[in-house]
């Protein structure tokens, strides 16, 4: 029995520490406005996951090449279909929906305490298109 119990602890002491995942819907509508990420911005840890959720259709989640730490791997969801995202670089990272990014359907998610690409990040989003531009602002200003 004895041995058991050591066993289990020392199991429970190599095992990682358990992520957790963070639930993003993407709405046609919502308070704040038309065509929204909600949330539109999460905080989470390096190994976390961030599950976007279409709850209405015709929508998807995709990195923005341009909004990401260097090294991250880029992703693009199918429309109409939920996907699941493991972020592991600390940074933040822009998120939009393919079919309704010029109407500024936008999303941050921020990996970590400090985000090394945060600057890049803000240079980028500037460039983004009218509403997406307006939108992802104040986000990035909320980053770190």
């Amino acid at each position: 029995m004895r041995v058991l119990l050591c066993l289990a602890a020392a199991l429970s002491l190599a095992s990682p520490a358990h992520a957790k995942e963070v639930t993003i819907k993407m709405l046609n509508s919502g308070p704040e406005g038309m065509m929204i990420f909600s949330p539109a911005m999460v905080k989470i840890a390096p190994g976390d996951s961030v599950k976007f959720l279409p709850t209405n259709p015709s929508h998807n989640a995709e990195s923005i090449p341009t909004m990401m730490p260097k090294g991250a791997t880029a992703f693009k969801g199918k429309i109409n279909q939920a996907i699941s995202v493991k972020f592991d670089k600390p940074g933040v990272y822009g998120i939009k929906c393919l079919p309704h990014y010029a109407m500024g359907m936008i999303a941050l998610v921020q990996v970590g305490n400090k985000s090394p690409n945060l600057a890049e990040a803000k240079a980028a989003g500037a460039k983004l298109p009218g509403i997406a531009k307006k939108r992802m602002a104040p986000l990035l200003n909320s980053a770190q």
